[in-house]
């Protein structure tokens, strides 16, 4: 089985306004990341876009639609259309989120929270292994934001992450950016979380921006926040050499904006292992 590499880059997300500059120059990334699902198709435009990118730059498949919480399984035909991306691609790593999207009858297109119990965490480890047998690579789940949490919870989202990585061998995409939306919503403390966490199976690091307010939407909409940036910092200084991915999805800016936001993940990134050397 293909595990997720260790990678200490620095990547985008590739969205639609910069297709061109991406195809046309040398864009100082070192991977760029993308959904999945809009580019799970039999041909096209957006898929002849995949190929000549994947021509200059390392790729990472992430999605949003596995829906690995779901109660009654994997949709193998899902499954069948994303293994038929990752052999053409051969990308980096694949991800996810510990979330469910949908039912036998309805996709929500939304990352829907799970409770966090025993039963729960048999039916997403279930279908991890499903999955990662199906495709023949280690699965990287990542951490979602949340606004509502459940009475019957036994366990901690980073409990729950923990015992998952432990029963499926999967790794973690830590999205540090969620972490700080639900700290807030959930009135915990982000360090007590990071404590929890087997950071060894961090493969990745998600930054982004978000709304703030009494409650915070994860909106990916404006640049990362200080409060993020100086968890970050944190975050890497016990992590280590793993890769960091800058996302944007809404009111995106011109590239040269967000390359050098990305630039500020390096200063952070080199701040840190400083400080772990002195």
């Amino acid at each position: 089985m293909s595990n997720p590499k260790t990678f200490p880059g620095f990547g985008l997300g590739l969205r639609s306004p910069h297709y061109q500059e991406f195809l046309e120059q040398k864009v100082a990334v070192d991977f760029v990341e993308v959904i999945s699902e809009n580019f799970m198709l039999d041909g096209g435009r957006p898929l002849r876009i995949l190929d000549q990118v994947r021509q200059k730059y390392e790729v990472s498949l992430h999605g949003v639609s596995m829906s690995v919480g779901s109660a009654h399984g994997l949709d193998h035909h899902y499954l069948a259309r994303l293994k038929a991306l990752a052999t053409r691609i051969e990308p980096l790593w694949v991800s996810d989120h510990l979330c469910w999207t949908r039912t036998t009858a309805h996709n929500s297109h939304d990352l829907l929270p799970l409770p966090l119990t025993m039963e729960a965490l048999d039916a997403v480890c279930s279908n991890i292994h499903y999955a990662q047998e199906y495709l023949g690579r280690t699965l990287m789940l990542e951490n979602p934001s949340s606004y509502l949490s459940f009475p019957e919870d036994e366990m901690t989202e980073a409990s729950f992450l923990k015992e998952m990585a432990s029963r499926t061998g999967c790794y973690l995409l830590l999205d540090v950016n969620n972490l700080c939306v639900n700290a807030h919503n959930h009135g915990f403390d982000p360090l007590d979380y990071l404590a929890q966490l087997p950071l060894s199976r961090v493969r990745e690091i998600h930054l982004a921006g978000h709304t703030p307010g009494d409650i915070r939407i994860d909106t990916h909409d404006r640049p990362v926040c200080d409060e993020v940036w100086a968890l970050y910092e944190k975050v890497i200084s016990q992590v280590g050499d793993v890769a960091t991915l800058l996302e944007r999805d809404d009111a995106i800016p011109p590239l040269p904006e967000l390359l050098v936001e990305l630039g500020c993940a390096r200063d952070c990134a080199r701040r840190a292992k400083r400080e772990v050397a002195a």
